[in-house]
C-alpha cells in the first residue's frame, strides 16, 4: 500500500517548512493509528508518502485489512466528515508475492519490501485522486459485497507493457 499527499509541493511553498513538517506528523498518526492494527508493517515514510505492507493473517483476509486502513487514512484526514478533508490523499493497493528483507552493503542497509507487486502498487497510487483507493484485481476480488459493482479500469502502469486493471474505490463519495 502506497497512501501519498496529492499536492504536497504547494502546500509546502504555502505553509512553509515548519509547518508543513507538523502536517506531515499528523498524516503520519493517522497512518499508523489505521494501520498498524490490521497488521500492517510500515515500510517508510518516503516524505508525503507512507508505504506498508500486511502480513497474512488467519481471521482477516490482506486485501480487506489494507482497504479497511485506507479507507480509515482517509477518513482520518477528514473524508466523510461533511466538512473539507484537511489534507488531500490518494490511495494504491496491490497484492502478491514480493521480498521482504534486508537489503543494501556494509553500514548502509535497509529493511524493505521489493518486486513487481511494490512497484505496481506505487505506480497505481499515481492513478488515484485525493478521497479515492485504487486497488488490483487481485485485491478487489477478495473484497466480496463491500464494493461490489465497481467497474475495472485499464490503465497504462509506467514499466509495463500491457494496460493493467484497476478498481477505483470512493468510500466517501
Amino acid at each position: 500500500m502506497f497512501a501519498d499527499v496529492r499536492g504536497s509541493t504547494a502546500i509546502a511553498e504555502e505553509i512553509g517548512p515548519v509547518a508543513f513538517a507538523a502536517l506531515l506528523n499528523r498524516f503520519y498518526d493517522v497512518a499508523m493509528t489505521a494501520l498498524i492494527p490490521k497488521r500492517a508493517v510500515i515500510d517508510k515514510m518516503i516524505g508525503d508518502e507512507v508505504m506498508a505492507f500486511f502480513v497474512p493473517a488467519a481471521k482477516v483476509p490482506m486485501q480487506n485489512a489494507a482497504v479497511e486502513a485506507a479507507t480509515e487514512i482517509l477518513e482520518g484526514v477528514g473524508y466523510g466528515s461533511g466538512k473539507e478533508p484537511w489534507l488531500p490523499v490518494g490511495i494504491g493497493i496491490n497484492h502478491g508475492m514480493a521480498y521482504v528483507g534486508k537489503v543494501g552493503t556494509g553500514d548502509v542497509n535497509d529493511f524493505t519490501a521489493l518486486g513487481d507487486t511494490v512497484n505496481t502498487a506505487s505506480r497505481i497510487q499515481n492513478e488515484a485522486s485525493a478521497g479515492q483507493i485504487v486497488v488490483s484485481e487481485s485485491v478487489y476480488s477478495e473484497l466480496g459485497s463491500a464494493y461490489s459493482g465497481v467497474p475495472a479500469q485499464q490503465v497504462d502502469v509506467r514499466g509495463r507493457e500491457e494496460q493493467f486493471g484497476v478498481h477505483i474505490l470512493k468510500p466517501f463519495e
